[in-house]
C-alpha cells in the first residue's frame, strides 16, 4: 500500500486546476463589483457624521476578561483543544475558529482575540512539528517535512501576512466576510473532492491487496501436505540476507533535522521580526514607516528567488540525466510559470492569514495537495511553515502588549497538548486503516467550519452596521 502512495497521490493531484482558479477569479470579481456598488450607494455625509465613531472603532477599547474557572473558559478549552488537534492534523491551524470563539464566547476584543489565536496556532504547530520530527516518511527515505517547499513558501507567506494586516485596516468588515466565504468554500470543496478521489483509489488498492493475499493463501493450502525441500546451497544466503535497519526514535529525529535549512528559515524570520518591531515603533504613515514596510519586499523576494533558482536548476539537471524523480515532494516540473503561481498563492495565503489572524494554512495546506504532496507531507510541511509565521506574529503582539500573558500561557498549554494528541491519534488511525485521505477530509472540514463561523459572525456584524446606519465603505489607513 505504501509503495503505491507516492504515485497514487501524485497522479490524483496532477489534474487540472483551471476550474478552481476560475472559481476564485469569478468570486473576486463579484466581490469587487459588490464593493463598487456599495461605495457608489454610500452617503458621504454619513462618513462625515460617523468620522469620530470610525476613529473610535478603529481604536476600540481593549477588553481582557480575567482567567477564572467558568463556563466560558471551559467552552474555550474544549473548542480550542479540538480546533488545535484537528487544525494541525489538516495543516490549517484553525484561526478561523479561534477568533470568533475568543471574541464571542470568552469576550475578548477583536484585536486581542486575533493575537491570542496566533498564540494557539503557535503552540499547536510547535508540538506538531516536534511529533513530525520523530516519525518517518511513509513512502521513502526522506524527512516527512519538505524543507525545500518550506523555504519556497515561507518568505512570501510572511510578506502576505504583512499585506493582510494592512488591508484589514482599510477593508470594510462585510468585504472581508464575502472574500473569506468565497475562498474558504472553494478550498474546502476542492479538498473534499480530492479526498473522495483518494478514498476511492485507496479502496481499489486495498481490494487488490486483499485478493492477492487470498490467492496466496489458496495456493499455500493447495500445496499443503507436500514436503518442502530446500537446497543446502541456498540455506546460508537465506539466513544471512541483510534486513532493512529499523531506526530508533533518536536516529529518526536526527535524520529529519536539516540544520542548514532551519538556519536559513530562522534568518528570514529574524529579518522580518526586526523590520516589524521597527515599523511598530515608528509613526504611522511616516517616511520611515513606509521605508521599513517596503524593505520587507526585497527580503521576501530575494529569499524566494534563491530557493526557486535552486529548484529549477536541480530539476533541469535531473531531466538532462534522465532522472524522472521529483526534486521535492511536489510532483510537478518546476518552471518559471509554476514558481510565479506558487509565489502568488503564498502571498494569497499570507494575506488571508493577516486578515483573519490565522497562520495562512487555509491556503497552503490545500495548495500543497494540489502540487502533488501526499497528505502526511502536506500536513507536516504546512504546520512547519505556520510555526514560523505564527511565532513571528506572537513576538510582534508581545512587544505591542496585545494579549494578557496568563490567558495566552493557558491557551498555548492547551494547544500544545492538543496538537501532539491530534497527530498521535490521527496518524495511528491512518496507519491502521491505511487511508491517508482521512487527513484531507479533516483539512476540508476545518476550512468549512471556519467559513461557517466567520461567515455567521461577519453577516451578523454587517447587519448590525446596516441597522445602525454606519459607514460601510473603505476606511482611511493613516487615520
Amino acid at each position: 500500500m505504501e509503495g503505491n502512495a507516492g504515485s497514487l497521490y501524485g497522479r490524483l493531484n496532477r489534474s487540472s486546476t483551471r476550474g478552481f482558479l476560475a472559481y476564485v477569479a469569478a468570486g473576486g470579481t463579484c466581490a469587487a463589483v459588490l464593493a463598487c456598488f456599495v461605495l457608489s450607494a454610500a452617503d458621504p455625509r454619513a462618513a462625515e457624521r460617523n468620522d469620530g465613531l470610525l476613529r473610535l472603532s478603529s481604536r476600540s477599547a481593549r477588553v481582557w476578561p480575567d482567567l477564572a474557572f467558568n463556563w466560558r473558559v471551559v467552552v474555550a478549552t474544549v473548542v480550542g483543544f479540538l480546533g488545535s488537534a484537528f487544525g494541525t492534523v489538516g495543516g490549517v491551524g484553525g484561526g478561523g475558529i479561534f477568533v470568533p470563539m475568543l471574541n464571542l464566547v470568552v469576550g475578548f476584543d477583536t484585536k486581542s482575540a486575533a493575537a491570542l489565536s496566533k498564540c494557539m496556532i503557535m503552540g499547536a504547530s510547535a508540538s506538531s512539528v516536534w511529533y513530525n520530527l520523530q516519525v518517518s516518511h511513509p513512502t521513502k527515505e526522506a524527512p516527512v517535512i519538505d524543507y525545500k517547499l518550506a523555504l519556497l513558501f515561507q518568505p512570501m507567506l510572511m510578506l502576505g501576512i504583512t499585506i493582510g494586516v494592512e488591508l484589514s485596516v482599510i477593508f470594510p468588515y462585510w468585504l472581508i466576510t464575502v472574500l473569506i466565504i468565497i475562498l474558504f468554500v472553494g478550498t474546502s470543496s476542492r479538498s473534499f473532492y480530492k479526498g473522495i478521489l483518494m478514498w476511492r483509489e485507496e479502496t481499489r488498492i486495498l481490494m487488490e491487496t486483499r485478493e492477492r493475499e487470498e490467492q496466496s493463501k489458496a495456493a499455500c493450502a493447495a500445496n499443503d501436505g507436500e514436503k518442502l525441500v530446500i537446497d543446502p546451497s541456498y540455506e546460508e544466503p537465506l539466513l544471512t540476507k541483510p534486513q532493512p535497519k529499523v531506526k530508533s526514535a533518536l536516529e529518526t529525529f536526527l535524520f529529519n533535522l536539516r540544520w542548514k535549512n532551519i538556519l536559513v528559515l530562522m534568518s528570514v524570520w529574524s529579518c522580518f521580526l526586526v523590520l516589524q518591531v521597527l515599523k511598530n515603533n515608528s509613526k504611522s504613515c511616516s517616511t520611515f514607516y513606509w521605508v521599513i514596510n517596503i524593505l520587507q519586499v526585497p527580503v521576501a523576494v530575494s529569499m524566494f528567488l534563491w530557493e526557486a533558482v535552486q529548484l529549477c536548476r536541480e530539476s533541469r539537471a535531473r531531466r538532462i540525466n534522465g532522472n524522472l524523480e521529483c526534486v521535492c515532494e511536489a510532483s510537478i516540473e518546476w518552471s518559471p510559470a509554476q514558481l510565479i503561481f506558487c509565489a502568488l498563492c503564498g502571498l494569497l495565503g499570507g494575506t488571508v492569514g493577516g486578515l483573519l489572524g490565522s497562520g495562512g494554512g487555509f491556503i497552503l495546506g490545500p495548495l500543497l495537495l494540489e502540487l502533488g504532496c501526499i497528505p502526511q507531507v502536506a500536513s507536516a510541511t504546512a504546520t512547519f511553515v505556520m510555526m514560523f509565521s505564527s511565532s513571528l506574529s506572537v513576538m510582534e503582539f508581545y512587544f505591542l502588549h496585545r494579549f494578557p500573558i496568563p490567558f495566552a500561557g493557558y491557551l498555548i498549554f492547551v494547544s500544545v497538548l492538543a496538537g501532539f494528541w491530534g497527530q498521535c491519534l490521527v496518524r495511528k488511525i491512518v496507519h491502521v486503516l491505511k487511508r491517508a485521505s482521512l487527513i484531507v477530509f479533516i483539512l476540508s472540514s476545518v476550512i468549512f467550519a471556519s467559513a461557517l463561523t466567520m461567515g455567521v459572525v461577519g453577516i451578523q456584524k454587517s447587519i448590525s452596521m446596516i441597522n445602525n446606519h454606519e459607514y460601510m465603505g473603505f476606511l482611511n489607513f493613516c487615520e
